[in-house]
């Protein structure tokens, strides 16, 4: 039996500042029956310069001055996080949110959250990540925008630093908003799987949701998939992300990628087609009459449904043979009609 794929819904910076449409969030994330919502937690002036730039999607979709003028609009505070953990609890959804420094870490893990996501941008942040291990907990990391060899030395700082390497999920990624299908290159998460010898997953930023599942059936143990109330909002990450109705069957088709991977991989007949055996299948059948102590010959017989009598495999062993009784036409042989 499979482990089921942990489904962590990307609630992101898509609440605009606002605890209301926060929660809003976490209610379509807990419908959706997701294992994890999450947010991400910065302090703006601490992790982006005055003279950082924003990236092309984000000069499409937000109309502010500078990155960190856009950013700073989307920050939540402590006790903003707080109600947000403690609303998830109430809803029945587990809360986790994205530290882009570790003061906000720090925050989070008093929070109490149970993992930690190092983020793409992250990868490099070699103060940062020294820090992590100490908070054993296990960790997910993106990999977007990184080389195979990035991953690698990620992962060592992290191990020599105290990380249980067993406990590290590597999200294969790509940061584009949205990325377009050509750039997927779904393939390198099996790269990362086979040349790191680490658990996989996938955190996706395509539109629509038929990635995440391909994702699912090539063996991501983590999906992360963006989500928001409204594509049309302003914000940088809205349009590139789901709608409710699209996570709900995001969920509803990873859960059944996941059923139609859990046998145990044997190529037998499964218990529910097997009644269709002898429906689908053919018998050995008399395509004329046959006198009783005539020679059966291939002209007298002719393959039909049901596969109740005879197999058509064995008809080598009824030529030649001698009928007992005489057999009328349309007839489903049986071993005791010749000798």
């Amino acid at each position: 039996m499979i482990k089921p794929v942990i489904i962590i819904a990307e609630a992101g910076v898509n609440h605009n500042g606002s605890i209301e449409l926060a929660k809003e969030l976490i209610d379509i994330a807990a419908k959706a029956k997701v294992d994890y919502v999450k947010f991400q937690s910065f302090k703006a002036q601490k992790v982006i310069s005055a003279k950082a730039e924003k990236a092309n999607y984000q000069k499409v979709n937000d109309n502010s001055a500078t990155q960190l003028e856009m950013v700073k609009k989307l920050e939540l505070t402590e006790r903003d996080h707080i109600i947000l953990a403690e609303y998830c609890k109430e809803k029945g959804v587990k809360f986790l949110s994205t530290a882009f420094d570790i003061e906000s870490l720090e925050m989070l893990i008093k929070i109490g959250i149970d993992m930690i996501k190092i983020p793409s941008g992250e990868i490099t942040n070699l103060p940062y990540l020294r820090k992590i291990p100490a908070y054993r907990k296990p960790i997910i990391l993106s990999t977007g925008m990184a080389y195979l060899g990035e991953i690698e030395t990620t992962i060592r700082v992290l191990v020599e630093n105290g990380q249980n390497r067993d406990d590290i999920t590597v999200l294969h990624c790509n940061t584009e908003y949205p990325t377009p299908m050509e750039d997927v290159n779904l393939r390198a998460m099996l790269t990362i799987r086979d040349g790191l010898k680490v658990k996989i997953g996938y955190s996706d930023h395509t539109l629509g949701i038929e990635v995440p599942i391909a994702a699912v059936a090539l063996g991501a143990n983590i999906i992360e998939k963006h989500f928001t109330i409204d594509k049309t909002l302003p914000g940088p990450d809205h349009k590139a992300s789901l709608e409710p109705e699209e996570l709900y069957q995001m969920v509803q088709n990873i859960r059944n990628i996941e059923k139609a991977l859990s046998s145990n991989g044997l190529k037998e007949p499964t218990k529910s087609e097997r009644p269709n055996i002898a429906i689908a299948r053919k018998s050995i059948h008399t395509n004329k009459a046959i006198s009783k102590g005539s020679i059966i010959t291939n002209s007298d017989l002719i393959m039909k449904r049901p596969g109740t009598g005879i197999s058509p495999m064995l008809i080598d062993i009824v030529v030649g043979r001698i009928a007992l009784r005489d057999l009328e036409e349309d007839y489903c042989l049986e071993w005791s009609d010749f000798q």
